[in-house]
């Protein structure tokens, strides 16, 4: 089969290697979608996986193609989803029903063979049957909105809620959508990015703000401040910004992973105890029973249309491309959302 693998920094090897087989309690899929992370970039140019060679890709979908001994509920044909995640199921986080906590995980797409290939083996238990109504096209975009799924729910959210969005990529805009979704009031979307800002007025933001033209100071001076404020962008900036911008008794969901430190001035910090903010972390996007509500939820949000995720799908690309599409990511004011390979064109 073709396997597209990172072998090196900034390189892709377009390799053909033996396809797996379905060992006890897994299945093989054949791969239809798998979509490029924002976590892949860094993979593929700044060599940040666990050992080369890396197959990687872990938002995919496809069809079963075998099932292995034990496999009950998974059938040969089946369209599914995967978790990626695979939790030891013996740590004591496992033990306790929070996998996204175990601590001897694995990873499909990092610590595992990942789906930007024609064929991924996978645990039967992190496949979900996909509605049948529902694209396999659409559905390799369960995992990031599952992610914002469990991102908006670290807090609670009432209907009406005045919410705020730092960062218009790919979960920002996801949060987005699911914030709709779950029927909040107004939602306010901030990003340096003007044509992702004018794709989140599309889908749904009521405000969007480009720093760039108006700084967050100058727009709150006359506007009321957020209830929830949802950090996706992962920049040190909006991170301090998510605190500074929270009403009293606020909240404050950090979503996006940052690379670089992150500081604050004391009457920034000082925020937190003085406005009494209720502040938390979301780690991926998984609870008990594994792989969690998140997957059955995101897959029914598009499947009734709730949630449409097809406006985030700017482009599509074969394995042959390799590197084309991660080029395109991160091009100097990229509007590239989500960018697919396609896989096997025989399935849909």
């Amino acid at each position: 089969m073709k396997a597209l693998s990172v072998t090196d920094i900034e390189t892709f090897s377009l390799e053909e290697i033996e396809k797996p087989r379905a060992k006890a309690g897994n299945v093989v899929i054949k791969v239809a979608y798998c979509g490029i992370c924002g976590s892949d970039i860094p993979r593929y140019f700044n060599g940040g996986v666990h050992s080369f060679p890396q197959i990687l890709g872990h938002e995919f979908s496809g069809v079963v193609e075998e099932i292995g001994d034990s496999v009950n509920e998974i059938k040969v044909g089946d369209r599914v989803a995967v978790a990626p995640l695979v939790p030891c199921g013996s740590c004591e986080y496992c033990q306790k029903g929070e996998p996204a906590m175990c601590k001897k995980y694995s990873f499909i797409g990092s610590r595992q063979a990942g789906a930007m290939a024609e064929f991924v083996e996978v645990p039967e238990r992190n496949c979900v049957r996909l509605p049948e109504n529902l694209s396999l096209k659409e559905a390799a975009l369960v995992e990031p909105l599952t992610v914002a799924i469990h991102g908006v729910d670290r807090v609670d959210v009432h209907a009406g809620a005045k919410v705020m969005v730092l960062g218009a990529g790919t979960i920002g805009l996801l949060t987005l959508l699911t914030l709709r979704a779950k029927g909040v009031g107004e939602i306010i979307v901030v990003d340096l990015n003007q044509r992702k800002l004018d794709l989140a007025k599309k889908i749904g933001a009521d405000v969007t703000i480009n720093p760039k033209n108006q700084s967050l100071e100058n727009y709150f001076s006359s506007h009321e401040l957020p209830e929830i404020v949802y950090e996706t962008a992962g920049s040190n900036i909006t991170q301090v910004q998510a605190v500074e911008f929270a009403r009293k008794k606020g909240k404050v969901v950090f979503i996006g992973t940052c690379t670089k430190d992150v500081v604050f001035k004391a009457e920034s910090f000082e925020k937190i105890l003085r406005n009494e903010l209720e502040i938390t972390g979301s780690w991926m996007s998984y609870s008990s029973p594994f792989p969690g509500y998140e997957w059955t939820a995101g897959l029914r949000y598009m499947a009734t249309k709730e949630i449409d995720v097809t406006p985030l799908i700017t482009g599509k690309f074969k394995l042959e491309d390799k590197e084309i599409p991660f080029e395109k990511m991160v091009e100097k004011d990229s509007d590239q959302i989500k960018l697919l390979y396609k896989i096997h064109h025989d399935i849909q």
